[in-house]
């Protein structure tokens, strides 16, 4: 018997908070199963659903409430900054904070000139890509450590045509060995400490990498590694910009002060108030 769309997502929602699970994940995966945009999700609540897509669709709930795999990994694909990027259990699931960081470099970067950016552990290409196409005069690097990972943001950047250049290596090591300078260093890093793990949900301690997670020295050591190679790698006068953890804002802001004594530093919050980047400009030594 058929079922209509209302009555699979109800069956869904149900299944889901008894399991634990937001409820919204429901929306979100018929959505997806049923190919239909936001809209037409809607307007369709009373029709009646093929059967082999119910079929799959609670599959995938069951799959998802039994195991916690999150909602992307079983779509294959993430929106951010209004494009869909690929993504797999190699690269950090976009989260909508990083899409603040973007916003925030978009805003402060040079247009009437020629600018390069590099993106330090770009997973999945989500800034790297974002900002090469929405900053045309901008010359755009993304390097990564993970060569899975790079497999996924070049896709990404081939689906969504954008012209990013792509280094393996260890944080700026790649883009130094090059002798190549940056106006903009932007990166989201690992930042999570050890200790914090009992604190996140199965969906990402399980499935998100943990290269992309954890760092040590209470999640800071990414912030020292990069910092310590920005003489190297930043113009006179150019800016970093990091995502960080929300109670890490002094510790990294101090660091580039340390760093770069005459520079501009300010800690943002995000949407939610929680302290979520550090913007530094004017670098100089």
């Amino acid at each position: 018997m058929t079922k209509k769309q209302y009555e699979v997502l109800q069956w869904a929602s149900l299944f889901l908070e008894k399991n634990n699970r937001e409820t919204r994940v429901a929306e979100l995966l018929l959505q997806h199963h049923l190919n239909v945009t936001r809209t037409q999700y809607f307007a369709q609540m009373r029709d009646e659903v093929p059967e082999h897509i119910v079929e799959k669709f609670e599959k995938d709930i069951k799959m998802h409430a039994e195991t916690g795999v999150p909602i992307q990994h079983l779509t294959g694909y993430e929106m951010f900054y209004g494009r869909k990027f690929s993504v797999n259990h190699h690269v950090l699931i976009p989260r909508p904070e990083t899409e603040e960081l973007v916003l925030h470099v978009i805003n402060h970067a040079p247009k009437d000139r020629p600018i390069t950016i590099v993106d330090v552990g770009t997973g999945s290409g989500i800034i790297a890509i974002t900002l090469a196409l929405e900053l045309p005069n901008a010359k755009v690097y993304a390097i990564d450590i993970s060569e899975e990972a790079l497999m996924m943001a070049k896709k990404n950047a081939k689906s969504l045509q954008a012209d990013v250049t792509f280094l393996k290596g260890d944080f700026l090591e790649p883009f130094i060995n090059q002798g190549l300078q940056a106006d903009i260093v932007v990166s989201n890093p690992p930042y999570i400490s050890e200790e914090e793990r009992a604190e996140l949900s199965d969906t990402v301690v399980n499935y998100d990498p943990e290269l992309a997670l954890f760092a040590e020295d209470n999640g800071l050591i990414a912030y020292k590694k990069i910092v310590s190679q920005l003489p190297n790698t930043v113009v006179t006068g150019g800016s970093v910009a990091f995502e960080i953890g929300h109670l890490q804002g002094d510790a990294v802001k101090g660091l580039i002060k340390w760093t770069f004594p005459h520079s501009s530093v300010s800690v943002i919050k995000d949407i939610n108030g929680k302290d979520r980047i550090v913007s530094a400009k004017n670098l100089s030594l």
